[in-house]
This record gives structure tokens, sequence and C-alpha cells, in this order.
């Protein structure tokens, strides 16, 4: 089993880099006819872009969408905690590992199967760590390896990832959603499947978030 690393400078490094995604000119994202206007997925919910990932071989996922209500509130239902595990459709069980402070843990997580079970149930050990960003709030992960994995999951891997919630000026009680993802599935998987589940699942996040935040 691998140690935990130092938290804090893990943290900085994490921000950082969500900092630069968050920075990329729209020029750089692309959809399915290589343009901004067309997006890899879009609906009244959210709208998905993506670009080749530098981390690696997959797609680093760009997903955007109007909340109505206040950052705060948004954040404590995405990062971890009592909320996320009650709303979120493709989690099934979630647990912290190790607290370093209120904003700051290691939690291990699983997921569903994905289009009828072609993505088998995935594993995930990651980093979690939430900051304020501006007049919002960032909440940022990273997968670790750490920790044994357990029978019939395959072990995911999250590479720097993370969410911008921020308070629309004119509106204050409405933020705006802005999600980096770039997950590797790991295991035998066709790179359609991929895609197809990576930008969908990011849609229906951001419909399961709102409904949740009716409740």
């Amino acid at each position: 089993m691998d140690r935990l690393p130092n938290s804090a400078p893990l943290a900085t490094r994490l921000r950082n880099t969500l900092v630069q995604y968050h920075s990329i000119g729209d020029s750089e994202w692309r959809g399915d006819d290589d343009n901004m206007i067309s997006p890899v997925f879009f609906q009244k919910d959210a709208t998905v872009w993506r670009k080749p990932s530098e981390e690696f071989s997959g797609y680093l996922y760009k997903a955007q969408g109007v909340v109505e209500d206040v950052t705060n509130r948004i954040v404590d239902h995405i990062r971890p905690g009592p909320y996320r595990l009650d709303w979120d459709s493709l989690m099934t069980t979630m647990d912290i590992m190790e607290t370093f402070e209120e904003n700051c843990c290691v939690m291990r997580y699983t997921t569903a199967g994905q289009l009828w079970n072609i993505i088998a149930p995935r594993e995930f050990v990651d980093f979690s760590y939430t900051t304020s960003y501006e007049d919002g709030l960032l909440t940022c992960g990273i997968s670790l390896d750490y920790g044994d994995v357990r029978p019939n999951f395959v072990r995911g891997f999250n590479h720097p990832c993370g969410w911008f919630c921020v308070p629309l000026k004119d509106y204050p009680s409405h933020s705006l959603l802005t999600g980096y993802i770039q997950t590797e599935l790991r295991g035998m998987l066709p790179q359609s499947a991929v895609d197809t589940a990576m930008s969908s699942t990011l849609a229906n996040f951001y419909s399961d978030l709102k409904k949740a935040l009716k409740t």
C-alpha cells in the first residue's frame, strides 16, 4: 500500500492545475465537428466540450451549465459529504478514508456499471480539496494509487478534475457551474464506449444535481 502524500503541496498543485484548465480559451475546445459552437453534447441542463488530455491518451472534458441555487449549497452537494451519495445516480458507495482538515480528505467510492455493463463497476480512491475561487468555490480532486482494490471492481483513475461554482453577477441566487473531468476508466474498453459514457454522464450529473437541490 502506498503512503498518503503530503496534503498541502498536493492541494496547491491541484488548484493551480484546475485554474490553468479554467483559463483555456474557447478556440481550444472541440465538439463533434471541431468547433466550439457544436459541442460534444448539449441539453437544457449542460453543454459538454472536450480536448485531448495532456495527462493520458483520452480527453479532458469541460461541462458547463447554470444551476438555480447559491454557490455554497451547490458545492456542499458535490464534494465528499452526506449529500453526494443521495443524488448521484452513478455513485454506489462512498467512504472517507482520511481527513486532513475540514476541506481536504481522501475518499474511496464506487460507480455502477454503464452501457448495459459494457463498462463494469469502477472503484476510485481520490484526494479531494475544496477552496475559495473568486466570488465562489472550487472543489477538485485527483486519484491516488492507495489501498487494495475491492473484488469485482476495476480501479479507475481520475486525473486532475474539479468544479468551479460562481454566482451570476446579475442573478446571485443562480450559479455558473463549470466542470473539468478526465477519467481513465482502465480495463479493456472500446474508446467509443468511453466517449459515449463520459458525455452522457456529465450531462446527467447536472440534471440529477438540479433535482436534488429542489428537494
